[in-house]
């Protein structure tokens, strides 16, 4: 899946697409580099760029997305493996637990670390959704500290956007600049499907 981005021009929304293609928009756009911010649309977090010299070196300096991938996914790799345990990315760390709960690890087939492992995914696949919608209403409170933090209503429209007061929130918003107001509501309800 492909990141996508969008540039404002103070409360004017420029481009959204891929990080290359704003990159380059916003340099022949010719605004100076203070009056346009780009925002990661998954965050809702500004980034700053660096667009001097030609389309090939501010294409070369832009930031690399991490892959969509799962990062135990090994599958198409090209590398040869090698003996011993597969490269699967990961990655030790301290876990604190009552001896309770490392005596009912040990005891589950594989061990204490695929017992985890297995409890974490399920975790993710049970609490997908709410996981999703508090993503996105993260980065629409982002974007929207950012671009309306001074804007008449900005703490009560904070407020029923945690509250999921959809109604309350579009009215409070409601006489923000429409490109700002726009993007905002984008960013917290576009994934819904309710």
């Amino acid at each position: 899946m492909i990141q996508s981005f969008t540039a404002f021009v103070g409360p004017r929304r420029l481009i959204s697409g891929a990080l290359a293609e704003v990159a380059l928009a916003v340099k022949r756009a010719g605004h100076p580099t203070g009056s346009v911010l780009i925002f990661n649309d998954a965050t809702g977090r500004s980034l700053d760029l660096d667009l001097r010299g030609s389309d090939t070196e501010i294409v070369a300096r832009l930031p690399r997305a991490a892959p969509a991938a799962e990062p135990d996914a090994q599958e198409g790799s090209s590398e040869p493996r090698g003996r011993g345990r597969p490269k699967l990315g990961v990655v030790a760390r301290e876990v604190t637990l009552l001896p309770r709960h490392w005596d009912w690890l040990n005891a589950q087939p594989g061990g204490a670390s695929v017992a985890l492992r297995k409890l974490v995914d399920e975790a993710r696949r049970i609490s997908g959704d709410r996981d999703r919608l508090r993503a996105a209403r993260d980065a629409a409170y982002h974007f929207m500290s950012a671009m309306a933090g001074d804007l008449a209503n900005f703490e009560e429209a904070s407020r029923a956007l945690f509250a999921d007061d959809r109604r309350r929130f579009a009215g409070l918003i409601a006489d923000w600049p429409t490109d700002i107001r726009d993007h905002i509501v984008k960013l917290a309800y576009s994934d819904r499907a309710d």
